[in-house]
């Protein structure tokens, strides 16, 4: 996308450029990362606001992620929550991807903890409230998060949590034949101490930890296991070796620490989290919308390596 003058144009005029992928008018970059970005976008039939994340096809194919990326999508299909951001629609053109989804602009939560230093109890418990409400869900569904932390909890407009990338995500198809999963993968702050043993883990006893240690770090304000040494921060994990701020309640306290127990076998579970006296202080159930039938033939369409153009992208001027 450009922006220019023309030679020719009255007093004041600017001709911009802007980019056009089917019905939807690109906009500035929200992110980007080495086979990625996402950008801002308006449906221009509806005017909704949307993000597309936009793929290089060619790079995708080089680093060997179409599984990856097509599993991101479906899971995102698949998962229909009121705490997961919402995917549209899957297209394509010669050399890039295309996947709309729902525009969050409210920030990231990380980003609400770093500017207050940390949160009141009830505004820590209700955000945690949606956190268990969507991994309970994820999981009755047969979905690991298995990357949760501040970052990937985006805030809209209402101050709702909504779940992002789902990148690193395993569906219970993939489970080994021991009930467990094998791939160490995550953010080393929040990983359970089995996930980083590598030993097989169950995926549930896993993100279980990881919503323990972001309630830790909402209602604290820092991590319960951050040190500059890598080694010695497996170590007091491996442990589960922290201390609770004295500003924590009681019921707080016992509740974090039976979420961080280092044994996965005894490790609280979310159905008895969602049991829990502190926890059901202000519970309000997730309210759904009407299920639809979810279509995943898009993305195998996408990701075609025909030649055939799916999305029209079209360059027009306007002044």
């Amino acid at each position: 996308m450009s922006t220019k003058k023309s030679s020719n144009n009255t007093a004041g005029q600017v001709r911009t450029m802007r980019t056009r992928v089917g019905k939807y008018e690109l906009g500035r970059t929200l992110g980007e990362w080495s086979s990625a970005k996402v950008k801002f976008a308006k449906n221009v039939e509806i005017g909704e606001c949307v993000a597309i994340k936009i793929l290089d096809r060619e790079q995708v194919l080089r680093r060997r992620i179409v599984e990856q990326i097509k599993r991101e999508i479906s899971i995102m299909k698949l998962i229909k929550h009121p705490n997961v951001i919402k995917i549209y629609e899957v297209t394509a053109s010669k050399t890039k991807i295309y996947i709309v989804i729902e525009y969050i602009d409210g920030g990231e939560l990380f980003d609400k903890i770093a500017s207050r230093g940390r949160l009141k109890g009830d505004e820590a418990r209700t955000f945690f409230h949606q956190l268990i409400n969507v991994v309970d869900f994820c999981h009755g569904t047969g979905v690991y998060k298995r990357d949760l932390k501040p970052e990937n909890l985006l805030l809209d407009t209402h101050g709702v949590l909504k779940i992002s990338d789902f990148g690193l995500n395993s569906l219970s198809q993939e489970v080994w034949e021991d009930g467990l999963l094998h791939t160490a993968c995550g953010t080393p702050n929040y990983g359970a101490p089995e996930v980083l043993r590598d030993q097989g883990y169950d995926g549930r006893a896993s993100d279980t930890w990881s919503c323990g240690v972001i309630l830790f770090v909402l209602m604290a304000g820092y991590m319960p296991f951050d040190e500059p040494n890598l080694i010695s921060m497996y170590q007091k994990i491996s442990k589960a070796d922290f201390t609770c701020p004295s500003w924590f309640s009681s019921g707080s306290r016992r509740l974090i620490q039976r979420i961080l127990d280092p044994n996965p076998l005894t490790r609280i579970t979310v159905p008895e989290i969602l049991q829990d006296k502190w926890f059901k202080k202000g519970y309000k159930l997730p309210q759904f919308e009407q299920e639809e039938d979810v279509n995943l033939d898009d993305i195998d369409v996408a990701f075609n390596d025909s030649k055939q153009v799916l999305a029209s992208c079209h360059n027009h001027l306007y002044i």
